[in-house]
């Protein structure tokens, strides 16, 4: 709220005469608003330096994640793939990037340390598996697996290889908002976790998509593909190691001229550490500024935490990164937007180090295994 628009609201709630004296969080108070603040995390310089190459630029969301590596001291030497347009918009982001002539040349190269990926959702197994079993760490986009079978390969790889089969759940990790809302938990500012709540929209932009994103046998269905992002959240906040499906439905409800589409699909769950309810959908309005409001509630003893990650509809609050928390003490707004994306640098930090910081494995795993073993025993809705 700006100078005037505070005094203007204090005129009117007879609270002029307090304006120049009164601190503006104790006027928030006074008035019944809720005090604003800022959060700021200082940048971390990388502490390691590795080699990477790219296979796959199919999902968009590799943009992303080759520049969190880069971030976190990984620089890239080279890519893999075979769509002209899409080399041409990857180089344009990131230069002239050397261009492989197969998978094999990189996975093959052995001053490279880590492949990240982002090809069909089906093919992102087998080929980390791959990636992994020739001594190297991987990174895939999110669904990184679209079955059980799948899965099993992945663990075993893991477990024979020692190497990383990480999965970059980027509605946690690449989003400032997530990110210092975990570290308000690990502080004990809500008290304990007890559940979380993720509505997950979307928008179809149907003329833009490829083919295979209606095909469910290439994206693994609703709950797999986007779900994945809200399982690793429920996970992460609850701090569960162990988890389970109570019920899952899966649906398309709107978008008959793709039979083979989901638009979507809910589930309950519940942790050794709490308990979750996830809803995702194809449903973003056209007139919403953005793709999707985004939305998680994690409820813990003694408070709860809200975020607004990508739009604040009408709320006079650009932009996303909106947290909202309420102790038993007050009510608090934060603005993350200049809070630091730590994912990369400890990534990086983890190849090197054989830590899992950035990311647990295990966690990272059950998270897949929770969304497929709900889309795969998901009932459909009646309507």
């Amino acid at each position: 709220m700006s100078s005037t628009d505070r005094r203007a609201f204090l005129q009117a709630a007879g609270l002029a005469g307090m304006f120049s004296s009164v601190a503006p969080a104790a006027l928030a108070q006074s008035a019944g608003m809720v005090a604003h603040e800022k959060a700021r995390t200082p940048e971390v310089a990388p502490k390691h330096s590795i080699r990477f190459g790219v296979i796959g630029l199919d999902h968009g969301h590799i943009y992303s994640m080759t520049a969190a590596v880069q971030r976190g001291g990984g620089k890239l030497v080279a890519m893999y793939g075979s769509d002209p347009q899409q080399i041409a918009d990857f180089r344009a982001r990131f230069g002239d990037v050397k261009l492989a002539r197969s998978e094999d040349e990189i996975i093959e190269d052995r001053s490279i340390q880590l492949v990240v990926a982002a090809p069909i959702p089906d093919l992102r197994a087998a080929l980390g598996v791959k990636v992994m079993r020739a001594g190297k760490d991987y990174l895939a986009d999110k669904p990184g697996i679209i079955s059980l079978e799948q899965l099993a390969d992945v663990r075993r790889a893991v477990a024979e290889t020692g190497r990383r089969f990480a999965i970059l759940y980027s509605e946690r990790l690449e989003v400032r908002s997530a990110v210092y809302a975990g570290e308000l938990i690990r502080q004990g500012a809500i008290g304990r976790v007890i559940q979380t709540v993720n509505l997950a929209p979307h928008r179809t932009r149907l003329a833009s998509r490829p083919a295979w994103f209606f095909d469910k046998a290439r994206f693994g269905g609703i709950l797999t593909d986007i779900g994945s992002h809200q399982a690793d959240q429920f996970l992460f906040y609850t701090n569960s190691t162990e988890a389970r499906v109570v019920a899952a439905q899966t649906g398309n409800l709107a978008h008959p001229d793709h039979p083979q589409f989901e638009d979507f699909g809910d589930m309950v769950v519940a942790g050794n550490g709490g308990t979750g309810y996830v809803r995702v959908d194809w449903f973003t309005p056209d007139g919403l500024s953005t793709w999707g409001d985004g939305r998680l509630f994690v409820l813990g003893t003694e408070g709860y935490i809200e975020l607004r990650k990508y739009v604040n509809v009408a709320s006079g609050l650009d932009g996303g990164n909106h947290l909202y928390i309420v102790d038993n003490k007050r009510a608090r707004y934060i603005d993350c937007n200049e809070v630091t994306l730590p994912f990369g640098s400890q990534f990086v930090t983890d190849i090197v180090e054989r830590t899992q910081v950035a990311q647990d494995q295990k966690q990272a795993l059950l998270a897949a295994e929770l969304v497929l073993s709900a889309q795969k025993n998901a009932t459909r809705p009646l309507i």
